[in-house]
């Protein structure tokens, strides 16, 4: 019985049932006088209050992915990626040396969640487009991490057989979910609308959790000693795609977006990375990453920590660091969200040669009818910073096609051959 299921959620909904039953049943007994009797009360009261809490805890991860297992919610998860061998050792970075991985970077991975999603396109990949549910494994991190891959319509196009495409990459928030990033962010429906409509060129677009060691958020930072969520997003990431999909190789097709801490992920990689993400887009972001107790202490200590916490502060780069060549959009409502001031401070002081636009909407919460409103204009404006690769697939070059798990009700097909 999977956390994730409805069987868990209506089962937690029977317990809730029958204690609160019991506690009907029980109550005229526990009204008497003595210390039995109040203790009673108490426990009747408390199983009562925790079963129903439990209930809705259930339901609300079930719709909304926070964590997919029983393991992911206690911490007990296995990291160690599938077809990946005894590491030799670690860098003092705390990156990992000597893997090797069995088979290819980008495999496909179960639909469970991909089925469960709305709106996604069915029929021929050809004139919809496709969706596919895949793990996408580190060669120097060692992780394995989930993710959606929507491919455009033009990507199985005779005409664009040899054509590469722009990639954007879409951050979920912690601890959420690629789930939550399709079902309520809409980010493949949307970009397929927009393409569709002739507002948006045809591009790939990852969907992806920056969660990589749950239940721990590592806010996209190097760990020392821990989890290297900032080499898998920056390295292992772009060259696992490079292996497997026609997407550009030069950083200016590839962009980087998110919300919340997602948002500040995407920040911080464009400003942290810039020969990967040209183009960052960030709903309601932070400007600085702080430890929290959903961290822990991500920056180690002794003389370089000061230096660490410093490059993860994207005000004091601006301040005392070369600026990147990028082009970010932020986005913060004036009244609902507690970053609005942060974002006006941002943009004041971002200089040439970067680039920053905003979306400031009067009114709006932390939530996905926010972003969602935000979203449109965010993937458009990215879009038109991306240069739509000129480089194309070798002629000569023929690998061997790749079978693909494939969104519920699109007809069979093999994507285009792999092409480094």
């Amino acid at each position: 019985m999977g956390l994730t299921s409805k069987t868990t959620v209506y089962v937690m909904a029977l317990l809730a049932a029958v204690s609160v039953a019991l506690l009907v049943w029980l109550w005229p007994r526990l009204a008497r006088q003595g210390l039995w009797q109040v203790l009673g009360r108490l426990a009747a009261v408390g199983v009562t209050q925790v079963t129903i809490i439990a209930t809705f805890a259930c339901w609300l991860n079930s719709s909304y992915q926070f964590f997919g297992s029983w393991g992911e919610l206690f911490g007990n998860v296995d990291t160690a990626p599938v077809g990946v061998t005894q590491a030799a050792g670690h860098n003092r970075d705390g990156t990992v040396t000597g893997v090797s991985v069995k088979g290819p970077l980008v495999q496909p991975a179960g639909a469970e969640q991909l089925s469960r999603v709305s709106g996604l396109p069915t029929g021929p990949a050809a004139v919809n487009g496709r969706v596919e549910s895949v793990k996408v494994i580190g060669r120097r991190t060692g992780v394995v991490d989930p993710a959606f891959v929507y491919l455009p319509p033009q990507y199985f196009q005779k005409a664009y057989h040899r054509q590469r495409f722009p990639v954007i990459v879409a951050l979920s928030g912690y601890p959420g979910s690629i789930f939550n990033l399709a079902q309520y962010l809409r980010v493949s429906q949307t970009a397929a609308q927009l393409q569709k409509s002739g507002q948006m060129q045809p591009t790939i677009m990852v969907m992806i959790r920056p969660t990589i060691a749950p239940p721990r958020d590592t806010e996209c930072v190097n760990v020392p000693g821990g989890p290297q969520t900032e080499t898998f997003l920056a390295r292992d990431l772009p060259e696992a795609l490079k292996s497997t999909y026609r997407v550009g190789h030069d950083a200016n097709s590839w962009g980087v977006m998110g919300y919340s801490s997602g948002a500040s992920c995407a920040l911080q990689l464009t400003m942290r990375d810039p020969h990967v993400y040209t183009t960052a887009g960030a709903l309601s972001p932070d400007y600085k990453v702080k430890d929290d107790p959903t961290t822990g202490n991500l920056f180690g200590s002794g003389l370089g920590r000061v230096n660490r916490i410093n490059g993860h502060d994207l005000m004091w780069r601006l301040k005392h660091l070369s600026v990147p060549q990028v082009s970010v959009l932020v986005a913060d409502s004036k009244h609902g969200e507690k970053g609005y001031a942060q974002t006006l401070a941002f943009i004041k002081a971002v200089k040439a040669p970067m680039r920053v636009v905003s979306i400031l909407p009067d009114q709006g919460s932390h939530n996905f009818p926010t972003w969602t409103r935000e979203m449109p204009a965010t993937l458009k404006w990215m879009n038109q910073q991306l240069t739509f690769p000129q480089d194309v697939v070798p002629r000569h070059h023929h690998a061997p096609a790749r079978t693909t798990v494939r969104a519920s009700g699109a007809e069979p097909s093999r994507a285009a051959p792999r092409h480094r």
